[in-house]
């Protein structure tokens, strides 16, 4: 008997390079190789383990499909504490199972087959396909557009913006003005603009965090993914949520009753039950996390090795410079001669092949600097300026 053959859109789609990546590194531990991770799109934190006694009996059952009403409350009031937005828990948000599925669940709420996203790079890894699984066309422009340069991407077909703020890879933030001009947009062209805030907690110390829901407090056109996940550093518990128009609401709750029926129900409870605690016992290794992602866009500085623009989440995006590799052969090679793993730029769009990503969350300072020193001894070593020489 022949092998089953995929439909022809899920067999275009690539593996997530990042977690592909990923697994390639967890294979090659469990040969017993010592992998310096740089690789990883999650921050190691020190978090008690969960202990479910005392949780009230339907933690183990189903939930309502918008996720369980005291977490629900507890993430608005989360939200309007840090963004001055108010957000009605009982329609205006759901809880889902990672921001992956409220990102994707809101692309196929919206889009028509052939309707256009415009997508910045560097992009998250799962946008482009997670817009073409929803029969849409991703639009990306390259690392060094604008916002300003987004308006000549708008068609008669454009439906949506995504955008990643605060970003991965880069660490950048958007500002008052670029946020403004994407509102601006929005209302202009009747765009959806989707703001991925994952990373909301991971900003400097005394810095505020402007979420795109401050400039559309009515949630005319945004919609906001956010994530426990992330932001609490619980990233395999899967707990994600989505902030939006309770019209909006309405048809995500339709597609999660369809797709999971609802959040972990267990670990929404003791969220629920834990939330303070476990935020003011995360939210100082966040800022360690984020001061040390800082030291090491320093040490890359001071080896001659330029990174975008940014200061915030747990990543950087270096530049290969007058490495003849790009950055798949790059990385190929970095794992292979050093066994360093980064991520290929060229996963985060198509005008970041001179770049690699390096997250700083998952290892120790020491390893962290060792890795530094590897990626700037291999961009020497395939330098096309020493060969020259």
């Amino acid at each position: 008997m022949a092998p089953l053959s995929p439909s022809v859109l899920v067999d275009s789609i690539g593996e997530a390079a990042s977690i592909k990546q990923n697994n390639l590194v967890y294979e090659l531990q469990a040969d017993g190789a010592d992998i310096i991770t740089l690789s990883l799109g999650e921050a190691f934190f020190d978090v008690p383990a969960p202990s479910f006694e005392g949780l009230t009996p339907a933690a183990h059952h189903y939930s309502h499909t918008r996720g369980v009403p005291l977490l629900r409350h507890k993430l608005a009031k989360y939200h309007e504490s840090g963004s001055g937005t108010p957000v009605d828990p009982d329609c205006e948000i759901m809880v889902t199972a990672g921001s992956k599925s409220a990102l994707f669940m809101t692309l196929a709420a919206i889009l028509e087959p052939g309707d256009e996203v415009i997508i910045p790079e560097p992009l998250w890894v799962s946008y482009p396909d997670q817009v073409r699984l929803c029969r849409g066309i991703p639009v990306s422009l390259p690392w060094h557009a604008t916002v300003d340069d987004i308006a000549a991407r708008v068609t008669a077909r454009t439906r949506a913006i995504i955008v990643n703020n605060p970003h991965n890879p880069t660490g950048r933030r958007l500002s008052d003005d670029e946020l403004r001009t994407l509102h601006v947009l929005a209302e202009t062209h009747g765009l959806v603009l989707i703001a991925d805030e994952v990373y909301s907690e991971f900003v400097p110390g005394g810095d505020p965090f402007v979420s795109a829901s401050v400039f559309d407090p009515d949630k005319r056109h945004t919609v906001v993914c956010n994530s426990m996940s992330k932001n609490f550093g619980i990233s395999g518990w899967r707990v994600g949520y989505v902030i939006a128009h309770e019209s909006l609401i309405r048809q995500l709750a339709k597609l999660q009753q369809h797709l999971v029926t609802c959040a972990p129900t267990i670990l929404c409870h003791y969220l629920a039950e834990n939330f303070e605690q476990i935020l003011a016992h995360t939210r100082p290794q966040i800022q360690q996390v984020v001061e040390r992602r800082n030291r090491v866009a320093e040490a890359f500085a001071a080896r001659g090795v330029t990174s975008l623009p940014g200061d915030s989440t747990f990543y950087l995006f270096p530049s290969l410079g007058s490495s003849r590799l790009d950055s798949t052969e790059f990385a190929d090679e970095l794992l292979r001669r050093h066994r360093v793993s980064t991520v290929a730029g060229i996963s985060y769009g198509a005008s970041c092949d001179r770049f690699v990503r390096v997250s700083v969350g998952a290892e120790p300072e020491d390893r962290l600097l060792r890795g530094v020193e590897a990626i700037c001894d291999l961009i020497e070593a395939t330098s096309t300026a020493e060969e020259t020489a």
